[in-house]
């Protein structure tokens, strides 16, 4: 099986970047919708405050691969498949979960877009666990790259750059999973 896993920012495009892999018949989990779920079953709203609640205390009480652990049984039970896009890794301790119970077939994708742009779509995305304020936003960044973010997106083997227009970064995004 061959994983391709989405890793960046909050707001850098990896959603984007899934609904392109979508549109191409690929397979995709999202391991957010793990951290979804929980927070659901904990009867909490989906807020970013309790989604990032609920994902650290997780790690902290499970092990920083908790969410990969989820994910792997969540692909597990899908159909085989031969080409699978994981959705929001944030910890090289998730990588190396993925490589021992899946595959060593795995290529990390980062996007990468600047702050103020990521910032200004946070602001105005819309989505669930999405804040309305700005420190809210950067304490999402801070949480993020405490979990280990900077040291997965560093360890990327391709980065596609999100700071032009959505087109220009949907053909990038379309021929990078062309080739893999």
């Amino acid at each position: 099986m061959k994983i391709v896993a989405f890793t960046g920012m909050p707001c850098s495009g990896k959603s984007e970047a899934v609904r392109i892999a979508k549109d191409k018949g690929i397979q995709v989990i999202r391991m957010g919708d793990m951290i979804w779920a929980e927070t659901k079953n904990q009867g909490l709203e989906l807020n970013d405050k309790n989604v990032g609640e609920v994902a650290n205390s997780m790690r902290d009480k499970y092990g920083k691969d908790i969410w990969a652990q989820r994910t792997v049984d969540k692909i597990k039970s899908l159909n085989k498949t031969d080409y699978i896009v994981v959705d929001g890794i944030r910890n090289v301790e998730e990588i190396n979960f993925f490589k021992k119970k899946l595959s060593n077939d795995f290529a990390i994708i980062a996007i990468n877009a600047p702050d103020g742009l990521r910032k200004k779509r946070a602001l105005s995305r819309g989505r669930k666990d999405d804040s309305k304020d700005i420190k809210n936003v950067e304490e999402r960044d801070k949480r993020e790259l405490r979990w280990g973010i900077g040291d997965v997106i560093a360890s990327a083997d391709i980065v596609i750059p999100n700071e032009g227009s959505i087109d220009e970064f949907r053909k990038q995004v379309d021929e990078v999973l062309q080739k893999l």
